[in-house]
């Protein structure tokens, strides 16, 4: 696209001046919490170096120290220009877990609460022309109220859960804008009425005084097809304009899977006739809908082809490498024949999602759970899912949202009232948010509301998986027989409602290791694996009602080796192969 920068950590908007912070940081562990009291924003001791924005935990970060630190400090210098001050400076963080707190010169800025989700600070009156100090303070536990997904709650790994993530580990970067500037633009386009609804948010302006403006220019392929200039009235406004103008000749162009269409949007914002800001950036028309017990996009059936992914990289965890991983990873799932990624218990890094959007990958984005149900883990999840969902909005791929996988931090929801609730309001306010998407409340067993009914079943004898969801009786999807061993599909008070069903986990074979861990009894080579996988994914073809699977998984993480591909991400089996099994429905 138009707006496209390489390695810009925003790049649904984006703007020509921006600095990358990331690289060689000073670096500290602080195992007893004396670093404010030491002052270490006044003068940082020596100590070590880390290579943001990688984890202390991981190879790449240059320290690789597996061990539980929960407070690390980092510091580095900033040289700013004249120029950069005549504007407002803004310093972002991309992802930072858990408890972040920032200094500069000296002087404390703020914090934020969250790993997740991307926030700022304006540093414009704390800044000097030449040489600025800046020092973070991240602080991290190993709590359960926490949002940390697949983050391990004990000192060792186990199962499914894996080394944690400690402090910065997404892109630190600084953008100066004018005093007055967007702060960020939802955009909604209507597929019926062929416009675009557009919802702008500025920095806090006094409308009394001056006049503002905004214009909007929207082109396809080069080709501009609609500009309007509209007065703002209020920080928070909407407009809404036609695609495509009255008189120009153009049909217009939906986002789907074979061709994601993408169209490319500038917005000038206009204080009196001086344009003060310039932002570039792309929308994609498509519509995701269920009608009966299927699911459509742009009115179109589709059969759901997703696999799992949980984003780790073998030196650096969660945090991708490069760009290029990224691009490599969206390549390898379409060349195995996949629709769809479902991304498992993370908020991947924001140019993945561009990818897929740019690609034509259709993305379920699943938010990482806490492992309690109190007050605070309530409140630290939801604040923090607001912020997602407001974050990646406008990206076409992200056809689904899912806030809670299997329970996670609700484990009595089967019976509990109080947990029925939390599910259930976390379904209205994303709908709330965002109602151009599906919602699945809880991923997997004891739905409550659900636009989607989703299985999560790893039997490896395919005849046992098929017989399961095809008695006479439909035991399971009535709520009348627990599968997995514990778990019926529904909550108490809930039932079987009509939706689609989608087999949302399945497989996670694994070759044969004395030291890895896999589902169920390992294969003991390729051609097992391959036999398997063919009569598991022929047996959720064949059940009638399902209109999808997601296969466990992309890549093999740490202990965990059920990947189709290495942690390294070498192919265990030919692409071509699994290409073929998918191509059966």
């Amino acid at each position: 696209m138009k707006c496209y920068i390489k390695d810009y950590p925003r790049p649904q908007f984006t703007r020509k001046q921006w600095q990358n912070l990331n690289g060689e940081w000073n670096f500290i562990f602080d195992d007893n919490d004396e670093g404010e009291k030491k002052g270490y924003f006044k003068a940082f001791p020596k100590n070590k170096k880390i290579n943001v924005p990688f984890t202390y935990e991981t190879k790449l970060s240059g320290i690789e120290d597996e061990s539980v630190h929960y407070i690390v400090w980092y510091n580095r210098k900033l040289d700013i220009s004249k120029e950069q001050l005549q504007n407002k400076i803004i310093l972002n963080f991309e992802g930072s877990d858990y408890k972040t707190k920032v200094w500069i010169n000296g002087n404390y800025i703020g914090e934020n609460i969250g790993a997740y989700s991307r926030f700022s600070f304006d540093i414009e009156n704390y800044v000097i022309q030449g040489e600025n100090d800046i020092t973070i303070k991240v602080e991290d536990s190993l709590s359960k109220d926490q949002p940390r997904g697949k983050q391990r709650y004990k000192k060792e790994s186990w199962k499914c859960w894996y080394i944690q993530t400690t402090g910065i580990w997404k892109t630190v970067w600084l953008e100066w804008v004018s005093k007055k500037y967007l702060k960020s633009i939802k955009n909604t386009p209507k597929m019926d009425k062929i416009n675009l609804e557009i919802e702008t948010n500025l920095l806090e302006t006094d409308f009394e005084k001056q006049n503002y403006y905004i214009e909007i220019e929207i082109s396809f392929a080069g080709q501009i097809l609609n500009k309007t200039k509209e007065p703002l009235n209020t920080n928070y406004q909407k407009v809404e304009m036609n695609i495509v103008q009255e008189g120009v000749e153009h049909i217009l162009q939906k986002w789907s899977t074979n061709q994601p269409n993408l169209y490319d949007i500038n917005y000038k914002l206009y204080c009196e006739d001086k344009v003060i800001d310039i932002v570039d950036s792309y929308f994609g028309v498509r519509d995701i809908s269920i009608e009966g017990n299927k699911i459509y996009l742009n009115g179109e059936q589709l059969y759901l082809k997703l696999i799992l992914d949980q984003g780790y990289w073998k030196q650096s965890h969660l945090t991708p490498p490069n760009e290029e991983c990224l691009i490599k990873d969206i390549e390898s799932v379409l060349e195995f024949g996949y629709n769809g990624i479902r991304k498992h218990q993370k908020i991947e890094d924001e140019r993945f999602l561009y990818w897929c959007d740019v690609k034509g990958l259709l993305v379920w984005s699943e938010m990482a759970n806490c492992y309690n149900f109190d007050d605070n883990s309530l409140q630290n999840f939801t604040n923090e899912w607001i912020k997602v969902i407001k974050q990646n909005y406008n990206h076409p791929s992200i056809i689904t949202w899912v806030p809670i996988n299997e329970s996670w931090g609700v484990p009595e929801v089967s019976l509990c009232k109080k947990e029925q609730n939390f599910i259930n309001s976390l379904y209205y306010l994303t709908n709330a948010m965002d109602d151009t998407r599906l919602v699945i409340s809880n991923d997997g067993w004891e739905h409550t509301i659900s636009d989607i009914i989703t299985i999560h079943d790893y039997k490896q004898d395919h005849e046992l998986l098929y017989e399961e969801y095809t008695d006479k009786e439909m035991k399971v999807l009535n709520n009348l027989k627990e599968y997995n061993g514990k778990h019926f599909l529904f909550a108490n008070g809930y039932k079987y409602e009509g939706q689609p069903v989608i087999m949302s986990e399945y497989g996670g074979i694994a070759i044969y290791s004395e030291e890895g861990w896999g589902y169920g009894k390992q294969v003991k080579d390729k051609k097992e694996f391959v036999d398997r996988f063919t009569k598991l994914t022929k047996a959720i073809n064949n059940i009638p009602y399902i209109s999808g699977y997601c296969y466990t998984q992309l890549t093999d993480v740490q202990q965990e080796i059920n990947g189709l591909m290495d942690s390294e991400r070498n192919y265990k089996i030919a692409p071509n192969i699994i290409r073929n099994v998918n191509s059966q429905k």
